[in-house]
């Protein structure tokens, strides 16, 4: 279920990123949604979808880090 827009995303996503940061978040999610159809490419018994979305915060956590006022920041 790749995403269109980024209001879309989860709301724990669009509630606690910064717009650039969700854009980030879509645009990787997509992607890996992608990458990893199919499931011997994936560890474990993830899903495509757990997958997606761990690799969309990696990314994100490239970027953006949590400071300590609990609001994510450009790196």
């Amino acid at each position: 279920m790749p995403y269109q827009t980024v209001s879309q995303l989860p709301d724990a996503v669009r509630d606690n990123l910064p717009r650039h940061a969700q854009a980030i978040y879509k645009e990787a999610f997509n992607h890996a949604w992608d990458a990893y159809a199919d499931a011997d490419k994936r560890r474990g018994d993830a899903s495509r979808e757990e997958t997606a979305h761990k690799v969309a915060w990696s990314a994100v956590k490239k970027e953006y880090a949590k400071g300590d006022d609990g609001r994510w920041h450009a790196r």
